[in-house]
């Protein structure tokens, strides 16, 4: 099987270095071509057929993705197909003001997810990862020296797949999770979401139109096709899934929240769908990693799903990459679920709680949302704690005792003499940026120097994360860091 699709054998043992990967959504895609740029083998397991679907729900990029996106040369491309936009309002009265981010991109981008996966597999494809669509996983097994996945192939026939480790990235109804025993607690937060896909006669004036008034929420943005995607609530009705539901019940929605129901009609595609808030207490067991909505489901303020779990691949590929190749450091591929698991959770209480105000009504919830409201447009500390939040800029891992105040810190796109660290992080390396005129060893790390007179010696992750920093570093130190992290 080559790097497109194919059917497995009766047995098909992924060699001891590879990694298999269940799920072919974003998160995983990302994930599967980081691994198999960097050499290592990769099965990507996916039960839906090949092809892009455009009825996935996601709808915008953020500023801290479309970094990691840069990191590997594909943001550009992304930013010419969608629309940036400045200002990202969550409800009436509240808007974030996105153009003073400390990015290179300071705005909100919408564009559809199917958007993201089509360039995410064409890279995947290029670098050499091994499909294997409308095959399921039905088994997993793992012992000290690696994983063997049972999975059943689009005939229906059996076979196995043996790796070193493996990811699931397979969704909400993770099958890698059940096989693993890992529990999903939680609760179902907002139920009876409708979602249409329609025309509109006469589009709103913002690119993004959202509100929540009383008892209805809406939000409306555009793909680049004519279509609009329409997300709906409300609260007094409230019925399975299943329940059929027409246009008429779409644009009473969108009326009581928006005012006007903007003309729409001709929708392609409607659908009913809940929101749960859900987080596995553990990203790993033993060799089996989760990430995505694998690992965490929350609600849909805000824009974090797919973006989440884009930056959660992020975060273990380079480290699955050390690992297989024998050079993690001890506790590296601990250092995902400390690192990421409290992200998860930062993001289910943030989207949660905006969903809360969105849908205030009671009069203390109406004074807690005016509040907050007032506060970010005037506070610039509260301003700022959302927009990083929100965004994915703010996020930082916690460091060791003792570590240089940068350490664990994200690195902004900072120009090098050498160009911009965000190009240099395309090489999937650690970038060690020295003083000017400074030379150090580098290793199995990218040399870089600064453009400034800057005395500060920083050892970036793959990631765009600060893994060492020093000031007026002696080569030697520089050597020892470099060990530390595997690199020397």
């Amino acid at each position: 099987m080559n790097g497109t699709t194919g059917t497995m054998g009766t047995t098909d043992h992924t060699t001891g270095r590879g990694v298999v990967v269940v799920g072919a959504g974003p998160t995983g895609l990302l994930l599967a071509g980081d691994l198999a740029a960097a050499g290592v083998p990769v099965t990507l397991v996916e039960k839906r057929p090949r092809g892009i679907s455009n009825l996935s729900r996601a709808m915008v990029v953020h500023a801290r993705t479309l970094e990691q996106l840069d990191a590997r040369g594909v943001a550009d491309e992304l930013v010419a197909r969608g629309e940036p936009l400045g200002r990202l309002r969550l409800f009436d009265r509240l808007s974030l003001d996105l153009e003073n981010l400390p990015s290179r991109f300071r705005y909100v981008l919408v564009l559809p997810q199917y958007e993201v996966e089509r360039v995410l597999e064409r890279r995947a494809v290029d670098a050499g990862v091994r499909f294997a669509y409308e095959t399921e996983l039905v088994g997993l097994t793992q012992d000290a020296d690696g994983v063997t996945l049972e999975i059943r192939g689009p005939g229906g026939e059996s076979s196995t797949l043996g790796a070193a480790y493996a990811v699931g990235a397979d969704g909400l109804r993770s099958g890698v999770r059940q096989a693993v025993g890992l529990p999903f607690p939680g609760r179902s937060v907002i139920r009876s979401l409708v979602l249409a896909d329609v025309k509109l006669a006469k589009p709103p004036q913002t690119l993004l139109a959202v509100n929540g008034v009383g008892d209805a929420f809406a939000f409306i943005a555009p793909f680049s096709d004519g279509y609009h995607r329409v997300i709906g609530w409300n609260r007094a009705r409230n019925v399975p899934d299943s329940e059929p539901l027409d246009l008429t019940e779409v644009k009473e929605i969108v009326r009581a929240a928006l005012g006007q129901d903007f003309g729409m009609h001709d929708a392609r595609w409607m659908s009913r769908f809940h929101s749960d808030e859900r987080q596995a207490p553990a990203y790993r067991a033993g060799r089996v990693f989760l990430a995505g909505d694998a690992a965490h489901v929350h609600s849909p303020a805000g824009g974090q799903g797919m973006n989440t779990g884009l930056q959660d691949a992020a975060n273990l590929s380079w480290k699955l990459i050390a690992a297989v190749n024998g050079r993690a450091p001890r506790g590296l591929l601990d250092s995902y679920q400390s690192e990421r698991h409290p992200v998860g959770k930062m993001v289910l209480r943030t989207s949660g709680g905006l969903v809360r105000l969105a849908m205030a009504k009671r009069p203390w919830t109406l004074a807690a949302r005016a509040a907050l409201a007032a506060g970010v447009a005037h506070l610039r500390p509260l301003r700022a704690r959302a927009v990083g939040q929100i965004t994915g800029i703010g996020v930082a891992y916690a460091a060791p005792r003792g570590a240089h105040r940068l350490a664990g810190r994200r690195v902004p796109d900072v120009a090098l003499k050498e160009g911009r660290l965000y190009e240099a992080l395309r090489e999937g390396r650690f970038v060690l940026v020295a003083p000017e005129g400074v030379e150090v060893p580098t290793g199995r790390a990218v040399a870089a120097h600064w453009t400034s007179g800057r005395r500060t010696t920083l050892l970036v992750r793959p990631d765009g994360y600060v893994a060492w920093a020093a000031e007026d570093a002696r080569a030697e130190a520089v050597a020892a860091a470099l060990g530390e992290w595997g690199i020397d």
